[in-house]
């Protein structure tokens, strides 16, 4: 996906990975192993990295708690060039409500990346993660 801009800011070209999975734990695996093999590409520190992984695995256990039985798990993850951000959707149950804002969760989340947003519209929920690299540019 492009992010254009216009006049003397800089054209940002995000490279953008989908992949969806049954909403089962046993592949959870899967997206945990995407989200470091694409943090790694971005130089990302191993701390960061596994910060990473431990917060789309919370996020992703959050939404399994509220999904339809036989949903599937949609992950996009959208690289620039400092930053990852991955947004997991799924299927919700009828009147399903993700954690509150104040629960361990949502902290841990918080506290793992530098954005993190749930939004839900009754019949899926989603939750976006941003992190950027702490470090400097690769040369």
């Amino acid at each position: 996906m492009s992010q254009l801009t216009t006049d003397d800011q800089a054209i940002v070209e995000d490279d953008i990975v989908l992949l969806t999975v049954p909403a089962e734990v046993g592949y959870l695996g899967v997206l945990r192993t995407a989200t470091a093999g694409l943090a790694a590409r971005l130089h990302f520190a191993l701390d960061e990295i596994e910060d990473l992984r431990i917060a789309v695995d919370e996020a992703c256990a959050m939404l399994l708690g509220v999904a339809v039985a036989g949903a599937e798990l949609e992950c996009r993850f959208a690289v620039s060039d400092d930053a990852l951000t991955v947004q997991v959707s799924v299927q919700v149950l009828p009147g399903a409500q993700l954690p509150s804002e104040s629960s361990f969760a949502w902290k841990v989340l918080t506290a793992l990346t530098t954005d993190a947003v749930a939004q839900g519209d009754g019949v899926s929920a989603s939750i976006r993660l941003l992190t950027r690299r702490q470090g400097p540019a690769p040369v």
